[in-house]
């Protein structure tokens, strides 16, 4: 029996769409590298499936100017998650064989595998301070309950540990900007919820308690909201909320399908994916950027293809330029 990787469990129509698509021929998006030093200003690494049958990992200034295509492989890599430093981007990819976790160097250069277990790794997430890198694995699920689990590892891959051990599937980590929680997706309560636990894996707590699914959560840089996608209106939306659970707040409010926070180095601003301007015959994902209020919806990318999973780039001051 083959194990099925559950990505985008909170999601599931969109993941569809993305195995069914067909190939795209743009012109857009060559494969301009420059240097990992040479950037001035933050910017946003999502999927696209623009220029190949499989999604490769882009780069893009928050207007959508300067894309640059960072892989250029013959599967797919998917999943950016941006170093503390900017300098680095780690990513899930099935380049060998099996589904792993791998990092790279901001331009796309010195590929590195991080994991390399017979089971799927997937949706890493570093710590603050750059030196652990949070994931999602199956090794250890059988093949009768096929769950997901989180774990984490050093940076160079090593120390591989497992945080989260429940019958059920918890996915999507993302670690609170001071290092102490990682907020993720559950199923452990009956259906998909936002949780936060310790960066040990104790004293969970779920703080959205809701009879629809809820997923894909993504801290505030300053640490007091939580973003994420609901279900508990008809149709996926972003929503924010305390990491007490308190003040939820809706940001969007459109037909289609929003998706896959994510903050800008300031706080100020939330890109994410939609299917607001997909039809019937041609669904596909752009990606968007709005005010952290909701405010000022604005469309980023513009194919014909799908654009997907979007993360921003911080800035530090001990970057180098």
């Amino acid at each position: 029996m083959i194990k099925k990787i559950p990505v985008f469990a909170s999601k599931p129509a969109i993941f569809i769409s993305l195995l069914m698509l067909t190939p795209i021929s743009t012109t857009w998006g060559n494969d301009n590298r420059v240097s990992a030093q040479t950037f001035t200003t933050s910017q946003i690494a999502f999927v696209s499936f623009r220029d190949d049958r499989n999604g490769e990992i882009y780069r893009m200034n928050p207007d959508g100017s300067n894309l640059t295509r960072l892989t250029n492989n013959s599967v797919s890599d998917y999943e950016p998650a941006w170093s503390p430093d900017g300098r680095q981007i780690a990513f899930s990819s099935n380049r060998e064989g099996n589904t792993d976790i791998y990092v790279m160097n901001a331009d796309g250069s010195n590929v590195t595998r991080l994991t390399n277990d017979p089971d799927y790794d997937v949706k890493p997430t570093w710590s603050p301070d750059g030196r652990k890198i949070a994931f999602v694995s199956g090794r250890n699920d059988s093949e009768s309950d096929n769950n997901s689990e989180i774990y984490v590892m050093n940076a160079d891959g090593s120390n591989q540990t497992r945080l989260t051990n429940h019958p059920g599937d918890d996915s999507d980590p993302d670690w609170s900007p001071n290092g102490k929680q990682i907020a993720f997706t559950s199923t452990r309560d009956g259906n998909f919820e936002v949780y936060v636990m310790n960066a040990d894996g104790s004293k969970l707590k779920n703080l959205t308690q809701n009879m629809e699914s809820d997923g894909d959560p993504a801290w505030s840089p300053d640490g007091k909201r939580i973003a994420f996608m609901s279900q508990r209106d008809g149709n996926r939306e972003i929503y924010a909320i305390a990491p007490n659970g308190k003040q939820l707040t809706r940001l969007t409010n459109y037909p289609g399908d929003d998706d896959a926070p994510t903050w800008s180095a300031d706080g100020k601003q939330i890109a994410f994916v939609s299917s607001r301007d997909s039809t019937d015959q041609d669904y596909n994902l752009e990606i968007y950027l709005m005010n952290a209020d909701g405010s000022n919806q604005t469309r980023l990318t513009d194919n014909p293809g799908t654009d997907y999973t979007p993360a921003w780039q911080p800035l530090t001051s001990s970057r180098k330029r």
